[in-house]
């Protein structure tokens, strides 16, 4: 096992073309880090430069103490598991498992005994005699991280292994790929789309986006899933993680009363002084326009919140209410004009939609009680949870605190 570090990392590909910049991650030994991001923000070049297969034109990168800029990929000490399977049809899935191992003349013995061992931890010993064309997704899946373990790496590089399977698969192979990586305590660098994914999977995440100017690192933010949910540090993370996405509307910070209040959409909610001392510096924005950021999260309907003031509700009306079970979904409409930033933007193209696609107000989604959502149509109180409030420069995106 091995730590991988990207210091100062950039790609600058022939013609003049930057496809990464200055990206600096320590990645600790036996630690999983999930590079997670929109398509074309560099995750899996930066993959692939671990892997030597892309070149790396700035900075360094070490896997454990050793640079490995002009290292081949064979003497690398890695193992891949890419997005397709490359399984060799014509062969069973032990040969496959074996093939690699073969290659480097190991010896018959040790080559039985690592893919005995990898078939045991993957629970596909009955397979073993078996073609790939006789198997599920997810069983070849399992195969291809059999010929990845088998070679008792020190790191193991995943680029979107389980984008190919049906959601419901997907979601057992990620819980399974979890535990494999907790059991085997190898280093992971793990590239995905799917913000889902990435926060159920990784130690620590790393959020990606494209070079928008000059200067501007690909790297927005790596830290905890949590922490990266609670305190993004721009718009664009903020915007990135969580499903639902976080809601965004124009407001300002005033006091009224000698209370502190939120105003925005012509609402105007109290906020604990508590929550606002824990952000310094949004004083400095007092009585000036900036983005409000509201989580899906922080509406419950007034009926479950029987203690909160009148200073805490808005009253709404539901243009779409989706009932998920476990949850409802009620979608409603602000009469203010919807946030329109770079980061915002960019969000709204990876989602191939653009600036046409918000209208002219503002569209909320509230998680709330299955059990008192309201119908469609119907008006109803919210009570707004305004200590998990997040509070963003409109100017530069990033978080105010």
């Amino acid at each position: 096992m091995a730590s991988i570090t990207f210091e100062n990392v950039g790609k600058v590909y022939p013609g003049g073309t930057r496809a990464i910049y200055d990206v600096s991650i320590h990645v600790e030994d036996g630690e999983f880090v999930v590079l997670v991001g929109p398509s074309g923000c560099g995750k899996s070049t930066l993959l692939r430069m671990v892997a030597g297969l892309e070149e790396v034109t700035e900075g360094k990168l070490y896997i454990g103490d050793r640079v490995v800029n002009d290292v081949p990929p064979k003497d690398r000490d890695i193992a891949m598991v890419f997005q397709n399977y490359a399984l060799y049809p014509h062969m069973t899935v032990y040969e496959n498992m074996a093939f690699g191992l073969r290659l480097r003349k190991m010896p018959d013995d040790e080559i039985d005994r690592r893919v005995q061992e990898a078939a045991r931890i993957l629970e596909i010993h009955e397979y073993l005699d078996r073609r790939p064309k006789a198997l599920s997704g997810g069983q070849r899946q399992r195969v291809a991280m059999g010929r990845a373990i088998v070679r008792e790496p020190a790191a193991f590089l995943m680029d979107e292994p389980l984008s190919n399977l049906d959601a419901k698969l997907r979601v057992q192979m990620r819980s399974e790929i979890g535990l494999l990586q907790e059991r085997l305590g190898t280093t992971t660098l793990y590239v995905t789309h799917d913000q889902t994914e990435a926060m159920t999977m990784g130690d620590r995440v790393a959020v990606l986006r494209k070079i928008s100017h000059e200067g501007e690192s690909n790297l927005q933010q790596i830290d905890t899933p949590r922490n990266l949910y609670d305190n993004p540090d721009n718009l664009f993370v903020a915007g990135f993680i969580g499903s639902p996405s976080m809601n965004f509307v124009y407001g300002t910070i005033q006091e009224e009363n000698g209370k502190l209040g939120v105003k925005f959409a012509g609402h105007t909610l109290s906020v604990d002084r508590e929550a606002i001392a824990k952000r310094p510096s949004l004083s400095n924005y007092a009585g000036k326009e900036i983005v409000i950021g509201v989580r899906p999260e922080a509406f419950e309907i007034a009926q479950a919140v029987p203690n909160a003031t009148d200073d805490q509700k808005m009253t709404v009306k539901p243009q779409l209410v989706e009932q998920l079970g476990s949850e409802a979904y009620v979608h409603f409409e602000m009469d203010s004009p919807p946030v329109i930033t770079p980061d915002i933007q960019e969000l709204l193209e990876d989602q191939g939609a653009d600036e046409e696609t918000l209208g002219s107000v503002t569209k909320f989604t509230a998680r709330v009680n299955p059990d008192l959502a309201p119908e469609t149509g119907q008006e109803t109180v919210l009570v707004v949870d305004t200590s998990k409030l997040h509070y963003f420069d409109k100017d530069t995106g990033t978080a105010i605190r």
